[in-house]
């Protein structure tokens, strides 16, 4: 088995002030800035919806190393780019501190999507991670949806990244999650018969009223509305470059081993859009340090358990990229030291401003320490 499936990501980052770790409207100063440096072809830093938050890009990728140099120089760009604008660039879910509601980015849409929401959208500055995987037949990547729908709770718990709600433990995970259900047709998607039928299905939530347009879809797995590729936005901003590029390659294999049952004539798994529902909650309830949903089997399952069968299901695929070996490192190292949740929750001994500075020494590192109370916040990159 071959495995040639481009990769990319897009990842989004908070702005916050370096003196109070609060977020602050200074995305476009800080990328004016960044824009001054080169980045990989293909790769770019873009506006998000509110003005405390960019968000990056990388080209597309063949490979792991390929994906992980162009991460690195992204969020060097942005963390640089930052500092010089008095502000830090953190990679969390949701802001660790409370603020002011921030303003839209400037522009018609933005300004739609506001009057849209209202209150929903008012100072939403959730941060996610993308994956694209490269698939240009669309009838094929339809049907691969309906393959990965049993898989994007795990994916989800794995990344989990975002404990605070604006000052407060929020008792989850990834608050990020709950935080997004209160949009219309949140969560894994449905099942899809064939591209017309994803298309009728877009194209209903437009009619209702409900999204502002066809490039507007809160699913946590799509087809891309402008580029030939499945994806998967399950997880949260994580840490550091290490997070996406486990979910880059999860993601891949998942979309392989989707491709090779479908070449084999074999069909995703039929799983209750309830019991989907479930297993998302519980993932962003409690990651990977507690239970977790088998949407399959329709019940409770230790979360470890999803996560072996996870691996179990794309090793093949990761085999034959010559990923295997760098996806069980990965995974040894957050089955050690925990989740962006963990550690942010122990980055919290020393207090909330704390977290973001720790936030915003990790993001731009290749490596991490696990902080401990005791440490000083110098002592964790």
């Amino acid at each position: 088995m071959t495995n040639a499936l481009t990769i990319g990501v897009e990842e989004e980052f908070l702005l916050v002030e370096a003196g109070t770790g609060r977020s602050a409207p200074g995305a476009a100063r800080v990328l004016a800035r960044a824009r001054e440096r080169p980045l990989a072809p293909g790769a770019a830093l873009h506006a998000e919806l509110l003005a405390t938050q960019v968000e990056a890009a990388t080209g597309v990728c063949s490979g792991l190393a390929e994906l992980r140099d162009q991460l690195e120089g992204a969020r060097a760009a942005l963390g640089d780019a930052a500092r010089a604008e008095g502000l830090w660039a953190v990679s969390t879910g949701t802001p660790v501190l409370p603020n002011a509601a921030p303003p839209f980015t400037p522009g018609e849409r933005p300004a739609r999507i506001g009057d849209l929401y209202a209150g929903v959208v008012a100072g939403y500055e959730v941060s996610g991670c993308h994956v694209h995987v490269g698939v240009a037949d669309r009838e094929a990547a339809v049907a691969v949806l309906g393959h990965l729908r049993p898989w994007l709770p795990t994916l989800l718990a794995l990344s989990a990244n975002s404990p605070f709600d604006r000052g407060r433990d929020s008792g989850y995970a990834s608050w990020r999650m709950m935080e997004q259900a209160h949009f219309p047709g949140s969560g894994v998607p449905p099942s899809f018969a064939s591209a017309a039928d994803y298309d009728r299905a877009v194209e209903r939530l437009v009619d209702c009223g409900v999204i502002a347009d066809a490039a507007m879809t809160f699913w946590l797995a799509r087809l891309s509305p402008h580029l030939p590729t499945v994806e998967v936005r399950a997880a949260d901003a994580v840490v550091t470059a290490d997070g996406p590029v486990l979910q880059a390659a999860l993601t891949r294999g998942l979309v392989r081993a989707a491709l090779d049952d479908l070449a084999a004539g074999r069909e995703g798994p039929r799983v209750d859009d309830q019991v989907c529902a479930a297993a998302v909650w519980t993932a962003a309830r409690y990651g990977i340090a507690g239970p977790a949903v088998d949407p399959v089997a329709e019940r409770r399952v230790p979360a470890g358990a999803m996560l072996a069968a996870l691996l179990d299901r794309v090793r093949p695929a990761l085999d034959a990229a010559g990923d295997l070996a760098a996806v069980e490192r990965l995974l040894a190292r957050v089955s050690a030291e925990g989740s962006g949740a963990d550690r942010q929750r122990r980055a919290a001994a020393l207090g909330p401003h704390a977290v973001a500075e720790w936030l915003a020494r990790q993001a731009c590192t290749r490596t991490y320490r696990v902080p401990h109370a005791h440490q000083r916040i110098q002592e964790w990159e």
